[in-house]
């Protein structure tokens, strides 16, 4: 049996076949997946008010991402981030809007009209592990006596 390549249908015959609709709680999931994926970002979520909202929420994809649409049918999208120590935020925060809409875009095919970043924090990156102590505050080695 031969491999047969299924193209892309016309908007018209999707529209006789049924509706496709993207639960909003997919494309927030989309969302945080994408904004992870960039480097210095520590967490989507996690600021007291995402605190307070996880205590009642029992949906964990709600955090830190709203999905609305416009009234044209188009995502607007507000997430909130933690970002790591050092990065450079609005930089960071812009390729964070890039990799949200080019991913929504792609996996829902609807536009995506605005993505507004909140920055809610910023913390240390995660470190090698080593022992707490370990190292004095010029980096010798205080167990070995030097």
């Amino acid at each position: 049996m031969q491999n047969q390549e299924i193209s892309p249908e016309t908007v018209e015959d999707q529209a006789s076949l049924g509706d496709i609709k993207v639960n909003h709680t997919v494309v927030a999931s989309i969302v945080r997946l994408a904004a992870l994926e960039i480097n210095g970002v520590s967490a989507v979520g996690g600021g007291f008010v995402d605190g307070i909202t996880d205590l009642f929420s029992k949906k964990e994809s709600d955090r830190g991402v709203r999905v609305n649409e416009n009234e044209h049918g188009n995502y607007l999208i507000e997430l909130r981030v933690v970002m790591e120590f050092g990065t450079e935020l609005a930089k960071t925060a812009y390729e964070v809007q890039l990799a949200v809409r080019t991913q929504v875009t792609t996996m829902t095919g609807k536009p995506v009209e605005r993505v507004d970043v909140v920055i809610e924090g910023v913390k240390m990156p995660p470190q090698a592990s080593s022992p707490a102590g370990a190292d004095d505050w010029d980096g010798n080695d205080v167990s070995s006596g030097t």
